[in-house]
């Protein structure tokens, strides 16, 4: 059986990626919505989510079951502006991007929609014009072959009628040895010296590099290990998605019809075992 993106939901538990059918309902009773601090918010993210990073977050809001915080959408400022003036023109503190949106497996998938459409109704008293989310459907791996990061296609931003944009431009990216991606931004800051290069070269570091030596320059220090470390990721770019918030304001940009199922890693791990198990025995 192929196992398609769209057919599962995503969801996170201590860095693993688990996935829930899609179409459970949920019981809408059980459930709150509301704001909580940054401090709350990055503990519960950076315990569950793969990255185990938080961006630079607007407003958080943290979807309770029981009293119990079970999910964390963050509302954030891209490291580029443009990135919101692009789809909605004008002042980049009227629209934000969806920076991390957690759930945990205990969540059944019909809860991500509800949970989002909660978030969208308080972004709209805050007088926000817009939103602009990404989803990354390209497989990682570790250097040994194991897949940390399935991938996926938006099911629950096409679930929320959301404007899809088409994907982001290609690139690419430099993989670490456990599967995550070393940013383009910490790449540059290390090159250039710039505000947070030591902590980006800490990742390095803690993934295998010597550290600098006094009398080295950083560029000729990141040429040596960006090469022993990280891998090369082909990245055919994110999808992109945009919601209007305000009746009077459209999102900038072309509109396509939603991504179909692609293959994955996992699929490919699935079909190598399924034609092991067919084959016959001698």
């Amino acid at each position: 059986m192929n196992h398609q993106l769209s057919l599962v939901c995503q969801r996170w538990r201590e860095h693993r990626s688990l996935y829930r059918p899609v179409g459970e309902p949920i019981n809408p009773s059980e459930f709150d919505v509301s704001p909580i601090n940054v401090t709350e918010a990055k503990s519960f993210v950076c315990l569950h989510h793969y990255s185990s990073s938080f961006p630079a977050s607007r407003f958080q809001f943290g979807l309770f079951r029981h009293g119990i915080l079970s999910g964390v959408a963050i509302f954030s400022m891209p490291m580029s502006s443009r990135v919101l003036t692009n789809v909605f023109p004008g002042n980049p503190l009227d629209s934000v991007e969806l920076g991390r949106f957690v759930l945990l497996d205990s969540i059944k998938a019909n809860g991500e929609s509800w949970f989002f459409a909660r978030c969208r109704e308080l972004l709209r008293r805050e007088h926000i014009r817009g939103i602009i989310a990404f989803s990354d459907d390209t497989p990682r791996t570790t250097i040994d072959g194991r897949v940390t990061l399935v991938g996926h296609l938006g099911t629950v931003y096409c679930a929320s009628n959301a404007l899809y944009l088409g994907r982001s431009t290609p690139r690419i990216h430099r993989l670490l040895p456990n599967g995550a991606i070393l940013s383009p931004r910490s790449i540059s800051k290390i090159r250039n010296g710039e505000r947070g290069w030591q902590y980006a070269s800490q990742i390095l570091v803690d993934a295998g590099a010597t550290p600098r030596a006094d009398n080295q320059d950083l560029q000729s220090w990141l040429a040596q290990w960006l090469t022993i470390i990280t891998r090369p990721l082909k990245h055919r770019g994110n999808h992109r998605y945009a919601w209007s918030l305000q009746r009077r304001i459209l999102p900038v940009g072309t509109s396509f019809p939603y991504p179909k199922n692609v293959r994955t890693a996992k699929d490919l791990s699935l079909s190598k075992e399924k034609t092991a198990n067919e084959r016959p025995s001698q």
